[in-house]
């Protein structure tokens, strides 16, 4: 099996792994991992000669991207205490903790070789904890924090790395440049993201077309995290300052063909290269197998206390930040925003996976340092991060689901509903206002205005059919039961059309294009 073989087995890994975790009850990128860790000790798969430079811009911009298409920048604000705590201060106190005891376990490690590895195995993985607790039917505002932190945490992580390790290779450091490099780095790095932002939003206007549109969301993460980094800039922030800048002002209401072809294309990518990122986490288990040929005893002692320390942290820092950031809130009247038990509190301490960024951080620590002396203790290095990685996101990827069901932590659905038919029932008021204002304009006969109005009910309805105990109306039931046959048999009469349709293309002389596009317009009026 050569390179290009193996990429394509992980592609089809990663499709297979969604039906099977289903049926299982376990998430997607944990099988993927476990099923690259049965590749990795396969005699026939190759080892995986991906440049580490080539990881973190290849694999991270389109996850990101696709992450924060399910958020919002007002879902940040409104987390903005927690995910801070988590995603920043979080993410510092880990690093000095594990450098700290890394440095004193590890022979010889130099303390900022510590503070790198400490960097590189803070961050909970964002791909991980979005995948992972979103299957899990957890409360909104816990899945909204988890996003928030690992979404933002990379950025914090990956200034402190860069800072470690350019102080190992050049030998100085300094605590004034390290904190003006991380300030500049944010500030380019959003001032690039809202530029790209921008001009992608202009651009999607010039392009028209939906595929086109598609097609430049697809370029900008990548674009926009070059970019940044050439400019010295965190190129995790400038891909989520221009995702959040796209999702807030490029949205065209009217546009539907885009939104919906957009919704599935970004399915199908974050499917795909979430399962090879973490089929790639997998298969490093080669490189850990050769590092630790004679020394496993010595090496695992290392990892375990590194993953220690690493789990520790986060629960000894989530009980007081909890409990401080519900005192915040409780003064403005925010408590829905956070956890509100430690049955909560401990659901979000074991959701701290670490992986694709970790994995990426440890495989480009550099070989040499400037005076040409090997990087102190590489190896060590890479090895422990592995450990951590495999621990953190097997064992509590795989675990998670039963705690989860243990606590009995769960989404509040009836709330949820609540809210689905408050906004039926707003999209339902709307078409009657409109209806309405038409009616002065125009004059519509009676028959005519009777079934638009039945049509602005129907709206509510097909959204949330809990809206029709709204409607005070005489012969309610009997409307409702003809809705639902109008609707079966629309959808029957629609069936049909697009049999016939699809049966052209194979006719003599059809024109495949004609057709596809006379289809596409059937298929979107079948969802409305």
């Amino acid at each position: 099996m050569d390179q290009l073989a193996l990429l394509f087995v992980l592609l089809l890994g990663a499709l297979v792994s969604v039906p099977v975790g289903d049926r299982l009850g376990l998430p997607a990128p944990v099988l993927m991992t476990l099923f690259g860790i049965v590749l990795a000790v396969a005699d026939f798969v190759p080892n995986v000669n991906i440049p580490p430079e080539l990881i973190l811009p290849g694999l991270l911009p389109p996850l990101l991207y696709a992450a924060v298409r399910r958020t919002s920048w007002r879902q940040f604000a409104a987390n903005k205490r927690p995910i801070f705590l988590l995603a920043v201060a979080l993410v510092f106190l880990t690093t000095v903790c594990v450098a700290a005891v890394a440095s004193a376990i590890v022979p010889g490690l130099p303390i900022a070789a510590a503070v790198a590895l400490g960097a590189l195995v803070a961050p909970p993985d964002p791909v991980a904890a979005t995948a992972v607790a979103g299957q899990l039917g957890l409360p909104r505002r816990l899945v909204s924090i988890l996003e928030g932190e690992g979404l933002f945490n990379d950025v914090t992580a990956i200034v402190l790395y860069h800072v470690a390790i350019a102080a190992v290779i050049s030998g100085t450091f300094s605590p004034w440049q390290a904190g003006l490099d991380f300030l500049l780095s944010a500030v380019v790095a959003v001032a690039v993201g809202l530029a790209l932002g921008w001009g992608a939003n202009k651009l999607m206007d010039v392009l028209g077309d939906a595929t086109l549109q598609i097609g430049l969301t697809l370029l900008v993460p990548y674009v926009s995290y070059v970019v940044a980094e050439e400019l010295h800039g965190s190129g995790v922030l400038a891909v989520l300052t221009t995702a959040l800048f796209i999702a807030e002002y490029a949205t065209d209401a009217d546009d539907v063909m885009t939104r919906l072809a957009g919704y599935t294309f970004w399915d199908i990518v974050d499917t795909l290269v979430t399962g090879v990122a973490f089929g790639l986490i997998g298969l490093e288990l080669h490189n850990a197998i050769r590092t630790a040929s004679g020394r496993w005893g010595e090496l695992l002692g290392w990892a375990a206390a590194v993953v220690g320390v690493v789990v520790v942290v986060r629960l000894l820092w989530l009980l007081p930040a909890t409990w401080l950031t519900k005192r915040l809130h409780a003064r403005r009247d925010y408590d829905e925003e956070i956890p509100t038990s430690w049955r909560e509190t401990v659901v979000m301490w074991w959701s701290g996976m670490r992986g694709v960024a970790s994995v990426a951080l440890a495989l480009a620590i550099p070989l040499k340092t400037d005076d040409g002396s090997p990087f102190p203790d590489r190896d060590e290095i890479v090895f422990i991060a592995f450990g951590v990685i495999m621990a953190t996101l097997v064992l509590q990827g795989l675990t998670l689901p039963w705690l989860v069901k243990r606590l009995g932590v769960r989404a509040d659905t009836e709330h949820e509903k609540e809210i689905e038919k408050e906004l039926a029932l707003r999209a339902a008021k709307a078409a009657r206002r409109r209806l309405k204002e038409i009616e002065q304009v125009e004059e519509l006969p009676e028959e005519l205005s009777e079934q638009m109005l039945r049509r602005a009910f129907e709206i509510g309805f097909r959204i949330s059919p809990d809206v029709a105990e709204d409607e005070r109306r005489e012969g309610h039931d009997k409307r409702v039961r003809r809705l639902k046959r109008v609707r079966r048999i629309q959808s029957e009469m629609l069936s049909a059309a697009r049999h016939e349709v699809l049966a052209a293309r194979s006719e003599p002389g059809a024109d495949p294009e004609i057709v596809d596009r006379v289809l596409r317009h059937l298929d979107v009026r079948s969802l409305r």
